[in-house]
């Protein structure tokens, strides 16, 4: 009985075209980073599960895949624990190590190991698959890559002003124009919970309020509800939910609301700081706003927060990140503060596709194919030969099949140039499949032409 094929739910096979396409976004992404002064590194595809565990919040923690130890894992576990069915107790005796979440804490890991090797601030860049446990929908998968920029080592918010220089540069060079930028401060937040006499549940607060895009303003606070914020508390945030105007108006606002909390007010001067500076050296397409509802889920944020959605389409957020003060702090590395932005290569290659915004010129057949004719093989092969040393992508059929069965192939696959035949070690014959075109020629006018 034939085994029924298939592939993990939030997981995808990519062809040839899909790859193309998605190396185009990776070549503008890589080059944006470099011309900033990035470095690239690279991490394991899994990390030890106490590098990871207790970053992300418990939401965060409950996505994250972990691997089985190697042989029998239950082999020296007590019956009664297995008996006793204790999953959280049980997954710490027969699991290790898990898949990464993300790509920030495996680097506050890497400067923390890598310390004495590194000069800071170290600005590196890094673009690899991450795994999360969430339930597939459009947009989100379980496998995924992230193409992050992190600095460490700097408590300049210029880091901030030039993240978003980068992200403007990026979403510009691929087409995505009007990008809308938003930008908020984990101190804002916990001011705002300290003036709500909720100080104690800012966790909570932020992961309920970072849901307002997805489930509505009702859902968020009876969420809030649900984790023991009064309804008092909630009523006195309501002012977030009614946030509008510009970004100076929405300074003047948070000004107003925080004037009695220290923390509060030296994020909004954060805020402020970035905003006119940014003003003042202006963005080429994208827009910086103001959202005093976003929170970013993740526990180790403490300044500056982003995320990026791209106009006229359906799909979430393409961009995100923030200020983490001491994330290193927890690997024993004290009081070096980092910030990062991270473009979803998914999502960004989705809103391209719908937009149609990758360009026509992109290719992913090889520009030629030599038709296979026994009695001038060796003669297909020396031409072959010359073509990839000019930087020809060519294939020759590995057949001396009918030619019609070649010729079909080529058209099928999208090659524009078909040697039909060679003449002798100087002459041969090609047809352009786009135009229409044949032609008898010298091999170095062929070349010339392929230019």
């Amino acid at each position: 009985m034939a085994i029924k094929v298939g592939i993990p739910k939030g997981t995808r096979d990519f062809s040839a075209e899909e790859l193309g396409k998605r190396n185009y976004i990776f070549d503008i992404v890589k080059k944006a980073f470099v011309n900033y002064g990035f470095q690239p590194i690279e991490t394991p595809t899994f990390e030890n599960n106490e590098t990871l565990m207790g970053k992300y919040g418990e939401e965060g923690d409950r996505l994250i895949f972990k691997i089985l130890n190697s042989g029998d894992y239950f082999d020296k576990i007590d019956e009664d624990l297995i008996k006793k069915d204790q999953a959280k107790v049980l997954s710490t005796k027969i699991t290790e190590k898990a898949l990464r979440y993300d790509l920030t804490v495996p680097f506050a890991r890497y400067v923390v190991q890598h310390q004495a090797d590194l000069v800071f601030p170290f600005k590196r860049y890094q673009i690899q698959p991450v795994w999360r446990a969430d339930r597939p929908q459009k947009g989100r998968f379980r496998e995924f890559y992230q193409c992050d920029a992190d600095v460490v080592g700097s408590n300049s918010l210029l880091q901030e002003v030039e993240l978003v220089q980068l992200y403007d540069e990026v979403f510009t060079k691929l087409g995505l124009k009007n990008t809308s930028i938003k930008i908020n401060n984990r101190k804002i937040l916990s001011g705002i919970a300290e003036m709500i006499g909720a100080k104690d549940k800012l966790v909570d607060f932020t992961v309920a309020l970072d849901k307002l895009d997805k489930i509505g303003e009702d859902k968020v606070k009876e969420e809030m509800l649900d984790k023991g914020i009064s309804a008092d508390s909630i009523k006195k945030v309501q002012p977030l939910f009614n946030f509008s105007g510009d970004n100076s108006n929405k300074i003047k606002q948070l000004t107003d609301l925080l004037s009695t909390s220290s923390e509060g007010m030296k994020g909004v001067e954060e805020l402020k700081y970035i905003i006119e500076t940014v003003d003042q050296l202006q963005l080429s397409t994208s827009k910086l706003q103001i959202d005093v509802t976003l929170a970013r889920g993740l526990n180790y944020y403490t300044g500056s927060i982003f995320e990026v959605s791209a106009n006229g389409v359906d799909m979430g957020s393409i961009g995100g990140g923030g200020r983490y003060d001491d994330l290193t702090g927890i690997f024993g590395l004290k009081n070096m503060s980092g910030v990062g932005i991270s473009f979803g290569l998914d999502r960004i290659y989705l809103v391209l596709e719908s937009l149609q915004l990758f360009p026509d010129t992109l290719s992913f057949a090889p520009h030629v194919l030599i038709i296979n004719e026994e009695k001038t093989c060796l003669l297909a092969l020396d031409l072959l030969k010359k073509l990839r040393n000019r930087n020809v992508s060519a294939e020759l059929f590995p057949d001396a099949a009918k030619f019609d069965k070649q010729f079909k192939y080529a058209e099928r696959k999208g090659i524009s140039i078909v040697v039909k035949s060679i003449l002798d070690n100087s002459t041969l014959v090609y047809k352009n499949l786009l135009t229409g075109e044949q032609k008898e020629i010298e091999f170095e006018t062929f070349f010339h032409d392929l230019k």
